[in-house]
């Protein structure tokens, strides 16, 4: 079993993460600046940080993987990426695998169509997908032996439509994954469990994919 660190494990997809590992017999941690709402059992909570340098030393001191569950937007746009390009380094020193959740936005709309963030995305929302795209294209440009994995969910996953957990799910690369409607989904607990299913089962090394049904 794995020790599963999950920066924002009290967010949306931070919290299924976490849970979905305990539930599977791994040593699930959680890092948050707050305290989670409904505490799962079999997971601990500690108070910190993406951003401080001393909780991140601590997290990759302890863990098999690192997860950042957390999202660029609020008091957060502009300071995630820059935090998880030292996070990536310190994997590196560490010998931590990282992951990285990151949106929709960078997925292309199809084999050879634009990105998701160039075809009508709402402007609002440009922002935080064009620093996750930083991340990920900061990624793919290492040469160095950082073992690492970025996910996009489906367009519309997120707290704002949770989902029901089916345990089922499709995995994809760089194309978005739309279903026979043309929608694109993913429950919350879907995600959280193709992703404790890569940390078990690694496929995509240095890659990043794409989950939705």
């Amino acid at each position: 079993m794995a020790r599963i660190v999950v920066f924002g494990g009290t967010g949306f997809a931070g919290s299924h993460i976490v849970r979905i590992a305990a539930e599977r017999g791994h040593s699930a941690v959680s890092y948050s600046r707050s305290e989670p709402a409904e505490p799962v059992a079999g997971v601990e909570y500690r108070t910190g940080s993406l951003l401080d340098a001393d909780t991140r030393a601590e997290a990759f001191a302890s863990a098999d993987v690192v997860v950042s569950a957390v999202a660029p937007r609020g008091e957060m746009a502009g300071r995630v990426a820059p935090a998880l390009a030292d996070a990536a380094e310190e994997a590196r020193a560490a010998g931590v695998r990282l992951g990285v959740i990151g949106g929709a936005g960078s997925l292309f709309v199809s084999e050879d169509g634009p990105r998701l963030l160039d075809a009508g995305f709402p402007e609002e929302f440009k922002p935080e997908a064009l620093e996750m795209t930083e991340v990920l294209d900061a990624l793919r440009e290492r040469a160095d032996e950082l073992d690492w994995f970025f996910v996009s969910p489906a367009a519309g996953f997120g707290a704002f439509n949770p989902g029901e957990e089916t345990g089922s799910y499709r995995l994809g690369g760089d194309v978005l994954l739309v279903d026979e409607d043309g929608e694109s989904f993913i429950s919350g607990a879907d995600l959280a469990l193709a992703i404790v299913e890569e940390i078990e089962n690694p496929r995509h090394q240095r890659a990043r994919f794409t989950a939705a049904y």
